[in-house]
């Protein structure tokens, strides 16, 4: 690619206020900060991204923004920016004009990103690495920002109505979900369009889905080594741009395809959540490529090693920090997620290593500064915010410590219930605290119930029909020696590792996967569902499939486990049906004002009370009521009654008492195979088969359920 001087650019001073390429209707605005730059070309390029039509210095800068106007440039123009400076790694600073950059606030891409040595900011040849200074040429390589047309990105309203503690959330890869479902035309298999395709809008709401959570839908990269084996980053966790949307997924609509794909959600009453990647940019670590924050302020985009600038903080795991302390930093995640909420209709977002976002020089602070703008800002105040609540940093792991505004995805839960129904020693115990939200983490400081994600599986991990099939993972296909990915799965092959054709044993499978999934659905918390899970989709028993964009880590619809999917459906409307199980306040067994009673009761399976320092403990009831301290609202005298049998024996199990017209309706129970019809029970016990849930329902005589 050639400097080609084909175009004539004047560019006039312009604004500083808002950064990016702003089109007015009769020239576009460019600005951009960098701190440390002593200069930033405006590159414009050809319609198709490949010749270089016009080079020019942005002639103002205010404060660290460097602006430019150029009249009679209009949208769709692909563009970048080259920086100058000093090139001085040890001092933190790595400034080259060779390299083409990225405008951070680029809500477009032309192009495609190569494993290129040139867009290296040093000659990888050279003995002295990253030391030295490459003079190639980055352009070829790299995709291109493109100014927008701003019709595209009118306000959207996020839909935003679906109360915390009703939510069901489903987690989701965009193109994995229906890259092979029969039932989603081929043309838009893999796209934002076939996500919201009829098809899977009806799936989702026979499973009572309120919001769909997606893995990262911002642009990312494939990384250079996972090229070279011939795989690629399935997951997306790479980002490179935190406005545009990722490319790979465009339809027959292209851009408009997103936006189209959330009108069609809201339509229904589903929420889309979209899980952010603020902790780190797929620029790496020092031997990374420069593509965007490395060329125009290294110093000032990332964290780096006190008294040894030439290296990066690596608190990600990914080889680079996100300094989000930084004012400007800060500022342009914020920017990006007003965005995704204003002008994309984004209803809440998972934060991806959310501990990372909030360390400061001095640790971990719940009000550190991003917490501090998150909290004031009157956009963000109405949508969901999910933490994963941990990274590979000092401190990391900060479970129940986030601001009350948040919910956390809930490792602890996840563990807990796998390890109960396993068999486990002591599990028992700690069942029972997830059963009840978790409040032992969650339960301060005001917090809410809905704190906790209870999850059994998520995308990072075995799904649930392996986490019944693989005592061991299998990551073979990763390239990686099979030592990726979790070593402690708490999973149980039943048997036999893999496939079978054992009919006990895939009985003892199918058995396991309706009892964790009654078990979540049947807590305290936001559950939340892997895709796939509800019909049993395996992963071939990966439980790290990031780089596995193919069957593995594709959702297999060819035969779906039915029964399954409508045991689930069954579980979702339940819950839906009773307060008692959605409840915002934590429960401590307090008696309430109306009745006398407590809000929640152990007992063992004879009605007595439980014995919870009995070792052995494996089985137990719970009584759940609504609220002591909740105010009062209409269907407060909801009752459930829950059974958990671990035993292989069938047991007899005493209902708890009920007063005059009263009578209990057994609603789940685990053990049936397929549909579980609702009865009435005329005792006062009940016979529950071994390794088994069953939840019943107090029902008013002459009232319905």
């Amino acid at each position: 690619m050639k400097h080609q001087g084909d175009l004539k650019l004047k560019l006039l001073s312009g604004s500083a206020n808002q950064l990016g390429a702003r089109f007015d209707g009769e020239g576009t605005n460019f600005a951009v900060f960098s701190a440390h730059a002593q200069q930033i070309d405006l590159c414009v390029f050809s319609a198709d991204g490949k010749n270089e039509l016009a080079r020019c210095p942005l002639p103002e800068r205010t404060g660290p923004v460097w602006h430019g106007y150029a009249p009679g440039l209009m949208p769709d123009t692909p563009y970048g920016f080259r920086a100058h400076g000093s090139y001085a790694p040890e001092q933190g600073h790595r400034f080259n004009p060779n390299k083409l950059l990225m405008d951070p606030y680029t809500r477009e891409l032309r192009g495609a990103w190569k494993n290129h040595a040139s867009t290296l900011g040093y000659d990888s040849a050279s003995s002295g690495l990253d030391l030295s200074f490459d003079p190639r040429d980055s352009a070829p390589y790299v995709a291109k920002s493109v100014v927008s047309d701003p019709a595209l990105f009118s306000h959207v309203e996020p839909r935003g109505d679906c109360d915390w503690a009703d939510a069901l959330i489903y987690e989701a890869h965009v193109k994995g979900l229906t890259q092979q479902h029969p039932d989603v035309a081929d043309a838009v298999r893999g796209t934002y369009d076939g996500l919201a395709s009829d098809a899977m809008l009806d799936h989702l709401q026979w499973l009572g889905i309120t919001a769909i959570e997606l893995l990262p839908v911002h642009a990312f990269l494939d990384e250079g080594f996972l090229l070279d084996r011939g795989l690629r980053n399935y997951w997306g966790y790479n980002t490179i741009g935190f406005f545009a949307p990722e490319p790979r997924y465009f339809g027959p609509a292209g851009l408009a395809g997103f936006r189209n794909m959330v009108r069609r959600f809201h339509a229904v009453g589903i929420e889309v959540i979209i899980d952010v990647v603020y902790n780190h940019t797929a620029e790496g670590d020092h031997r990374g490529p420069t593509l965007c924050y490395r060329g125009l302020d290294n110093a000032s985009y990332y964290r780096l090693i006190a008294g040894r600038p030439r290296y990066y903080v690596n608190d990600t795991g990914c080889g680079n920090t996100v300094n989000v302390s930084h004012p400007y930093v800060l500022r342009m995640v914020m920017d990006s997620l007003r965005f995704w909420v204003q002008q994309m209709g984004i209803d809440g977002f998972r934060f991806d290593l959310a501990t990372t976002l909030g360390r400061e020089d001095h640790g971990f602070d719940p009000r550190g500064g991003f917490f501090d703008a998150l909290r004031q800002d009157p956009v963000l105040a109405e949508v969901k915010l999910i933490a994963e609540p941990w990274d590979i940093g000092p401190g990391g792991y900060r479970l129940g410590e986030f601001p009350h505004e948040f919910s956390e995805w809930n490792d602890g839960y996840r563990d807990a219930i796998r390890r109960y129904w396993r068999g486990d020693p002591h599990s028992a115990q700690d069942l029972s605290a997830r059963l009840l939200g978790s409040a032992g983490e969650f339960d301060k400081q005001g917090r809410r119930a809905w704190s906790s994600v209870n999850l059994l599986t998520a995308h990072d991990g075995f799904t649930l029909a392996d986490v019944t099939r693989y005592d061991h993972r299998h990551n073979e296909a990763n390239g990686e020696g099979g030592a990726d990915g979790h070593h402690a799965n708490y999973s149980d092959n039943c048997g036999v590792e893999g496939e079978t054709d054992d009919s006990d044993i895939l009985r003892r499978r199918a058995r396991r996967q309706r009892n964790m999934m009654a078990t979540l659905f049947l807590s305290q918390g936001t559950p939340m569902l892997l895709a796939g899970d509800e019909v049993a989709n395996s992963q071939s028993g990966n439980n790290n499939a990031y780089c596995q964009d193919n069957p593995i880590g594709w959702v297999d619809w060819a035969e779906p486990d039915r029964a399954l999917l409508d045991f689930v459906a069954s579980l979702s409307a339940f819950r839906a049906s009773h307060r008692a199980l959605r409840q915002t306040r934590f429960l401590h067994g307090a008696k309430r004002t109306q009745d006398g009673l407590p809000d929640v009761e152990w007992t063992d399976f004879k009605g007595a009370a439980l014995q919870w320092k009995y070792p052995g403990l494996s089985n137990l009831c719970l009584t759940l009521r609504c609220s002591a301290e909740a105010v009062a609202r209409h269907g407060d005298g909801d009752t459930v009654f829950i059974v958990f049998n671990r035993a292989e024996a069938e047991a007899e199990v005493t209902l708890p008492k009920t007063r005059p017209a009263q009578h209990w309706v057994r609603c789940i129970d685990t053990a049936a195979d397929g549909h579980f019809p609702a009865c009435e029970i005329a005792t006062d016990r009940i016979l529950v088969e071994g390794q088994s849930v069953v939840a019943l329902a107090l029902k008013d005589d002459g009232v319905g359920l």
